[in-house]
Parts: structure tokens; C-alpha cells; sequence
């Protein structure tokens, strides 16, 4: 029990800084919130992501992208260009990297905006960092694990991120049905998303991407946008109005 509490924990708390802070602040800055406060949400991000950490100003440029060319040659991760989930996974680590190391420069419209912190970024990034991450799980499942099949879970929290991503990028814009006619293929794959925290409401999003809540419909329910109300009746956060 003690791998699975860990296992689901990991899952839902990279989870939710993905998509709190990178998707919801960095890409698309939902809220704004203080200096201090966006660097305690930069340190978790890490923390919580571990070996699978995103550099949050490549995130929201490779994000920013998704949703200018959405669904078209020009998206960094539709699943309508490619054969299999692997290969959204390499056509998404390649353009992410591409940012990440500075390699491309972005359109002028999709910069600035997210937020920065170099020496987390080089740290998060490093291999250095990647490995101390993937040595924490693996012991902690020598550890604890009492059975062989759970060490099949490892290679999960070594790519938690990327993992994340493929579910969302894939189902997201496969599976499902629209409220919305986007001019895109997204589709809210589940009306009950609490598996990926409201990610797969994809079709509410494009349609409303500076929206913080993905839900639309009365029975769509996010399970993120109650954590953000709260965060800004604690006044940790400033929601911001959608445009």
C-alpha cells in the first residue's frame, strides 16, 4: 500500500503543478500572484516533478504554439501527424528542447510573459538533477516494495511530465466530444476529469484558453478551479478575468 499511496501521490502533485503553474500561470497567466509566492510555486514544481522537471519558459512557448496552430503541420503536438503516442512524445521533446536550450527563436507574439528563474531552470534540467530524482524513487521502491510488479511503475515517475503530456495531447485531441466547434480536432475526452485535474477538457480550453476553469457544461467539473478560488480568497493568487 505504502507504493501505491506514493505512486498516486506523485502522479496527482506533478499533476497539479503542470498544470497550476506551467499551463495555467506560465503559458497562459490565469492569475498573477506575488514574487515570493511565484517562487515557492517554482521550487514545488520542481520538487514535486522531480526527474521529469519542465522548464516552465519553454513550456509556455511550446503551449503558446499548440494553441496558434492547433491541429495543423504547424502544431508542436497534434497526434493527427504521427502514427503512434511515442513518436507525439520525440516530435514534442524535440520542439520543447528546441526552447529549452535557446536553440529556436520564438515568434515575437509568443514570448515574454512566464516566468524565469535561472539557476532552478539549470538545476531542474540538469542530467545531475534528472538522476538524483530517479535514485530517490528507485530506493524508496527498494524499500518498500513488496512485490516485483511494482517496480513496473518506476519508469513512470522517472517521466511523469512527458507522461502527463502525452495523455492530454493524445486523448485530448482523439477522444471524446465537443461543446465547441474550435476549427481544431480537441475534444473534453471524459464529462468527469478528475484523472488528469481537468486536462482533458481540451475542447472547453481552445475555446476559452484564458479561462481558469475548464469546465463548461454543469456536469463538467475541474478539479483544479476550487484549489485556484481558494488560493484567491486566501489572497496567494489574483484571478484574473477571462478575455
Amino acid at each position: 500500500m505504502i507504493i501505491i499511496f506514493f505512486f498516486v501521490a506523485h502522479w496527482f502533485t506533478s499533476l497539479f503543478f503542470q498544470t497550476f503553474f506551467l499551463h495555467r500561470y506560465a503559458s497562459h497567466r490565469m492569475f498573477t500572484t506575488s514574487r515570493a509566492w511565484e517562487r515557492v510555486f517554482y521550487i514545488m514544481t520542481l520538487v514535486f516533478q522531480g526527474s521529469s522537471f519542465l522548464n516552465p519558459r519553454a513550456y509556455a512557448l511550446m503551449h503558446r504554439e499548440h494553441h496558434a496552430y492547433s491541429d495543423t503541420e504547424q502544431d508542436p503536438h497534434s497526434p493527427h501527424f504521427v502514427r503512434d503516442v511515442f513518436q507525439l512524445m520525440m516530435m514534442t521533446l524535440r520542439t520543447f528542447k528546441d526552447h529549452e536550450q535557446r536553440l529556436k527563436a520564438p515568434e515575437a507574439r509568443f514570448g515574454g510573459h512566464y516566468p524565469e528563474w535561472p539557476v532552478i531552470d539549470r538545476i531542474g534540467s540538469s542530467i545531475a538533477s534528472r538522476l538524483f530524482f530517479g535514485v530517490l524513487y528507485t530506493v524508496f521502491y527498494i524499500v518498500f516494495a513488496t512485490e516485483w510488479w511494482m517496480f513496473l511503475l518506476l519508469p513512470v515517475h522517472y517521466l511523469m511530465g512527458p507522461i502527463h503530456g502525452a495523455i492530454v495531447n493524445w486523448c485530448g485531441h482523439k477522444y471524446g466530444y465537443a461543446n465547441f466547434d474550435n476549427n481544431d480536432k480537441s475534444k473534453n475526452t471524459s464529462p468527469f476529469d478528475f484523472l488528469m485535474l481537468g486536462e482533458l477538457f481540451q475542447n472547453n480550453h481552445h475555446r476559452y484558453p484564458n479561462s481558469a476553469n475548464f469546465g463548461k457544461r454543469w456536469f463538467e467539473i475541474d478539479p483544479v478551479y476550487p484549489v485556484m478560488k481558494s488560493l484567491h480568497y486566501l489572497g496567494i493568487i489574483r484571478l484574473r478575468k477571462a478575455i
